[in-house]
């Protein structure tokens, strides 16, 4: 039953962010940079504090006595993942929300998962699973399957791409308004792709603090199991970090574009632009809310990594093909994507089934 929550908990969460974007494309009159740093304010500044703050009162006091270290090395993570969170969104932007989602989720998965796995392989932690944990055991052998799949499913995903840029062209704007650009869309891919996995690393960077809130609660709730939002704290900590390297840049991008006039500009739908940024930005910090969720109930590591990263590229896919990002596309095109999606599906099964084991 653990592990059937944790499962749908991840889906809820991959769900929120395969659809954070959707909102932004509806922006009318104002350029990328101005619309990312609005929403971003409400996911890395406004709406993490709250979460934490209604689900652990104290969470505060908990940053405020943690060691420096432990503060300095969270939001230095935050730092990276930020450069990874900004290539994201140019990556949406010039490969569509399926395609970008694909490619950029999918390396972030791997070094997600398998990176942590190594650390503690060299630092042992009590709870924390290995390298050797995952390749010495019949349910880490599943889980490495599932990811193996997994990126099966991406490079399938890719390919399709690949043909969706030869029967349309380089500089098409396809049928949902995004701008297609194969070769700089897919180099800011693989930078998000690689920075994004800091987002796991920081995680375990805090992972005192969220321990500390865990324990505060079990004592106020004995004998009702892990504490399910533990890990809010931790948010607060590295959404600082990836706040200020989206803000920095998005500064810069408005001086240079010459586009700080967005924000008062009557002629666009000022309201509803507005609305339209705190909705996407919200339901972007809310895959974190649910994974954390999730992550308490199936423990930290690869499965709920990969869970999580799997569930977002899914829902991302379906999306791009609700979009009509595949509008125009020969048969076989879409056929490839479909494919791509149905693989990645498999993999979440084996992911699940091989942590069920556990």
């Amino acid at each position: 039953m653990q592990v059937i929550s944790g499962i749908f908990l991840h889906f809820i969460g991959g769900f929120a962010s395969g659809s954070f974007y959707i909102p932004y494309k509806k922006v009318k009159g104002w350029s990328w940079e101005s619309f990312w740093i609005i929403g971003g304010l409400f996911s890395w500044l406004i709406v993490p504090p709250i979460a934490a703050w209604l689900t652990i009162p104290a969470y505060a006091d908990i940053i405020r006595n943690a060691p420096g270290t432990v503060i300095g090395s969270t939001f230095f993570m935050g730092l990276l993942w930020g450069i990874g969170g900004l290539t994201y969104g140019l990556g949406v932007r010039y490969l569509g929300v399926s395609l970008g989602s694909s490619i950029i989720l999918g390396l972030c998965s791997v070094f997600g998962a398998l990176i942590p796995s190594v650390y503690y392989y060299f630092n042992p932690a009590k709870g924390k699973d290995t390298i050797a944990d995952l390749s010495g055991t019949h349910w880490g052998l599943l889980v490495l399957l599932g990811l193996v799949v997994c990126i099966i499913g991406i490079i399938i995903c890719g390919k399709a791409g690949s043909m969706k840029d030869k029967e349309l062209g380089e500089s098409h704007r396809d049928a949902s308004g995004s701008e297609f650009r194969l070769v700089k869309g897919l180099i800011l891919a693989i930078i998000s792709g690689v920075l994004s996995a800091c987002f796991s690393f920081g995680i375990e960077a805090g992972s005192s603090m969220g321990a500390t809130a865990n324990e505060i609660w079990k004592a106020a709730n004995p004998g009702q199991g892990e504490f399910l939002f533990r890990n809010n704290v931790i948010f607060v900590v590295i959404l600082w970090g990836g706040l200020t390297t989206n803000f920095i840049w998005c500064m810069i991008l408005n001086a240079k574009n010459k586009t700080f006039g967005d924000y008062t500009n009557k002629r666009s739908p000022l309201l509803k632009n507005y609305l339209l940024c705190a909705l996407g930005g919200t339901t972007w910090f809310l895959q974190f809310f649910f994974y954390g969720m999730g992550e308490s109930k199936m423990g930290n590591g690869a499965s709920s990594w990969i869970l999580h990263m799997s569930f977002i590229i899914l829902v991302a896919n379906m999306w791009g093909i609700a979009l009509k990002e595949w509008k125009g596309v020969s048969k076989r095109t879409r056929t490839t994507i479909i494919a791509g999606i149905g693989t990645i599906i498999l993999s979440v099964l084996i992911v699940g089934y091989g942590n069920s084991l556990k």
